[in-house]
């Protein structure tokens, strides 16, 4: 369980670190959507070889899959086009401030419906204060 952590903990590092550096693109080019455009290019190359490298005849399947599994692809757009755009306006720490509160309530939501397939987690009494600590400690972070 500990490496899932791990690589969840190195994930969370490169949200933010995503963002100042696509803002940085975004800004040296002149446009929030080329910058956006360059690291999706990258991020296609990057998880073709993962596949070449693992084996590729998984995506026969794909157009069997439900077609609202798809909309995470337009979940993450929106999400780098946003960062990219907000990021140098607003800075990093603000924008990402508000992606980290977004994500507690939304993983709350999903985990205690069990929506798209999730295991459910029911959002008692002690989970929801949980995440209210984790929102006040990231609100106190941005607080400065």
């Amino acid at each position: 369980m500990s490496h899932y952590a791990l690589i969840m903990l190195l994930a969370g590092i490169g949200i933010p670190t995503l963002a100042a550096l696509n803002a940085a693109l975004g800004q040296h080019l002149g446009s929030p959507v080329a910058a956006a455009m360059i690291l999706f290019c990258v991020a296609l190359l990057t998880t073709t070889g993962f596949w070449l490298a693992t084996g590729a005849g998984y995506l026969t399947k794909a157009p069997t899959a439900p077609k609202h599994l798809f909309l995470g692809g337009m979940l993450v757009a929106f999400y780098v086009l946003s960062i990219t755009f907000v990021a140098p306006k607003f800075g990093v720490g603000n924008a990402v401030f508000f992606v980290l509160i977004g994500q507690l309530i939304s993983a709350a939501a999903i985990d205690h419906f069990g929506l798209f397939g999730a295991r459910v987690t029911p959002l008692e009494t002690t989970r929801a204060l949980g995440i209210a600590v984790m929102a006040l400690g990231v609100w106190i972070t941005q607080r400065a």
